[in-house]
């Protein structure tokens, strides 16, 4: 999850953002490092290929850098670079598919890059500087509740492999985990995993839209931007709006409220809930990070009352 940031310096057609090329390297490698070294001229030739003009200072995130920019004929666009992998190849297609309804509108699209021409959302109103978080949090169940509504088109990455992967590795993963307790919260999350495993769902998922990937446009009050595109059960969509400015004593309403909008059965959105905290918790351990308590907390208050 990430807030775009304004970079220090611009030159006259782009400087990396320092952010940007520490984050790459970070969690690319030399795949990262390669991508940085080649964004200046990427940009350039895909200003010149579009016949785009830059109208902006541009921004970037922890994977991607976004430029302002403005086509021929006076329409104002973004011009998204970001190195391709498994995640972000998702996104064009299922921007096609939504077209425009509830999430950003793909205006152009180089499959071989992965660079995105994208209609310009208003940044500065960001649905993270809503005050109330019940609201917040409501604007986002009513998104996800129309963007699942699709089916999810063949080649995505499904749930269900991913959901298979992560059991596979929870023996090992356990026992890398000192805290008895944290131990405990981590393997009822895999249990609760292993119930649902054998029905993943089909339907299309953003799997990342917390209240910071929510842009207000002119044509609709809220947008979804940046999916992270899989094909399985919208219970596995809840996790970032219950974690997003994290109060402890709010995840109970969070949850209950979200499942109402999207009219999800709550055993199996709480299951798939914890399908992501098993999934954070096993990136945690694999990168030696000690497991996140608030997290964990999510966890504990989802538990189903007892008897």
């Amino acid at each position: 999850m990430s807030r775009f940031r304004q970079p220090s310096r611009v030159r006259k057609v782009i400087d990396i953002p320092q952010e940007l090329a520490a984050s790459q390297q970070e969690y690319n490698g030399e795949a990262g490092r390669a991508f940085i070294a080649g964004l200046p001229d990427l940009t350039a030739a895909f200003l010149d290929r579009w016949d785009l003009t830059v109208g902006g200072r541009p921004m970037h995130g922890v994977s991607a850098l976004v430029l302002p920019v403005t086509r021929r004929d006076g329409t104002r666009a973004v011009l998204k670079l970001q190195l391709l992998d498994e995640e972000s190849e998702g996104e064009p297609v299922a921007l096609r598919l939504w077209d425009g309804d509830g999430a950003v509108r793909l205006l152009d699209h180089d499959e071989a890059t992965g660079t995105m021409l994208l209609e310009r959302l208003d940044s500065s109103r960001m649905l993270a500087h809503q005050p109330d978080i019940h609201e917040s949090v409501l604007v986002i169940a009513r998104l996800l509740a129309h963007l699942t509504s699709f089916t999810a088109p063949a080649g995505l990455r499904r749930l269900g492999d991913i959901a298979q992967d992560m059991l596979e590795q929870t023996p090992g993963a356990l026992e890398r985990i000192p805290d008895p307790e944290a131990r405990r919260v981590v393997a009822d999350c895999a249990a609760a995993v292993r119930e649902v495993v054998d029905e993943p769902g089909d339907r299309l998922l953003h799997w990342d839209l917390h209240d910071e990937n929510v842009l207000a446009s002119a044509r609709a009050p809220w947008l979804a931007i940046d999916p992270k595109p899989l094909a399985g059960d919208p219970g596995f969509e809840l996790w970032p709006a219950l974690a997003n400015r994290f109060d402890a004593d709010d995840i109970r309403w969070r949850f209950d409220a979200m499942t109402d909008v999207l009219g999800l059965d709550r055993a199996r959105a709480r299951a798939w809930t914890y399908g992501r905290l098993l999934q954070n918790s096993l990136w945690d351990i694999e990168d030696g990070r000690p497991l996140d308590e608030e997290q964990l907390e999510i966890a504990r208050r989802l538990r189903p009352p007892r008897g």
